[in-house]
Formats: structure tokens, C-alpha cells, sequence
């Protein structure tokens, strides 16, 4: 029978229970999670980062005006800054690599990543601008872009932050729910069953 998800009273939430593990543990299973989270970051950022790198060579750059221009150099600028922030955790692993700092690894290469996301968000806008403005020459390019952004808006924050506070920060699995795959004291979990205070 399914453990229910109410407290010891029978009314209110059961209070929130971590996973059981070590601070080494979880530092590596939030570094993994980090990695795979870059990854689709990274893959997005040099993909755009690339063309724009093209773009000056093409026939038509020659044809640019002066604000155009600058924005097409403000755009490559960010694109390599988002760049650099994305790829901060290969640098800072080589650094950190052998001296048992994989909590504070961890954290500052979340924080990078995180400054890379909104470098990121900030390139994907200027480049779409810059490609209306070439592709209508009309001053809706701008409105346009501003909607895409408040879209990125919604999707990378706002959304993410209702969801949490929607579910009160809390997981709505109970803690002790025997068809949690994640819980490592069910008898099919694949890690050996350890002994807790």
C-alpha cells in the first residue's frame, strides 16, 4: 500500500525529507546535473556564437549602417562572453580537480552558468533583432524581439519560480514512498542498503 502524503496529524503535508547521502555525494550527483544542464546550454550558445562569427563575411554585412553594425558587435560580444561562462566549469574542475573542494565547485560553477544562461538570453535577443531589423527594416523588429524575450522570460524564470512556490518547495512524493526510485533503501535499488542514525 502506497504511503500517503499527509503529516502525523492526517491534515497537513508531510515535512520535506532529502535524499539520504553524504555532502560528497551530493556535490558529485549536483555537478553531474550541472554537466548535463551545460550541455544543452553549451550546444545552443556555440551553434549561434558560430554564425554570427560568419555573418561578417557575408556580401551584405558591407551594407550595414552604423547602428547595426555596433549592434552586430555588441551581439558577438555577448555571444563569446555567454561562451566563456558556459565553458567556466571545464576550467574551474581542472583548478578544483584533486583538492576536495566539490561542494565549492559546484557552487561557483552554478553561478557562472547561471550568468551564462542571461548572457545567453541577451545574445539570442540582440542576434534576432539585428536579423529583423536587416530582414524588414521596420521599427515592429524591436516589438518583436520583446516579446520573444519576455517568452525566454517566462520560460527560464517565471515559470520555473511559479511552479516552485506552487508546490511550496516541497517534492509531492512522500519521503518514504516505496515506489520512489530514487530512495536507496528499496530492496531493488542497485546501491547497497547503508545504515543510518
Amino acid at each position: 500500500m502506497a504511503a500517503t502524503n499527509t503529516g502525523p496529524d492526517g491534515h497537513g503535508p508531510r515535512p520535506r525529507v532529502g535524499r539520504r547521502e553524504s555532502p560528497e555525494e551530493r556535490a558529485d550527483r549536483r555537478w553531474t546535473d550541472l554537466l548535463q544542464e551545460v550541455r544543452v546550454a553549451q550546444t545552443g550558445s556555440q551553434i549561434l556564437f558560430g554564425f554570427l562569427l560568419s555573418v561578417v563575411f557575408m556580401p551584405r554585412f558591407s551594407q550595414l549602417g552604423g547602428f547595426d553594425r555596433g549592434l552586430y558587435v555588441a551581439t558577438v560580444v555577448l555571444g563569446a562572453l555567454a561562451t566563456g561562462s558556459l565553458t567556466s566549469p571545464v576550467a574551474y574542475h581542472r583548478i578544483f580537480a584533486g583538492r576536495r573542494l566539490k561542494p565549492q565547485l559546484v557552487d561557483a560553477a552554478a553561478r557562472l552558468v547561471a550568468v551564462g544562461l542571461v548572457l545567453l538570453a541577451l545574445t539570442i535577443s540582440s542576434a534576432l533583432l539585428l536579423l529583423l531589423r536587416v530582414a524588414t527594416n521596420s521599427s515592429v523588429s524591436a516589438w518583436i524581439t520583446a516579446g520573444v524575450m519576455l517568452w525566454f522570460a517566462s520560460c527560464w524564470l517565471v515559470l520555473p519560480v511559479w511552479h516552485l512556490y506552487w508546490h511550496d518547495g516541497r517534492s509531492p512524493r512522500a519521503p518514504d514512498d516505496p515506489d520512489d526510485p530514487d530512495d536507496p533503501d528499496r530492496d531493488d535499488h542497485p546501491h547497497p542498503r547503508r545504515e543510518h542514525p
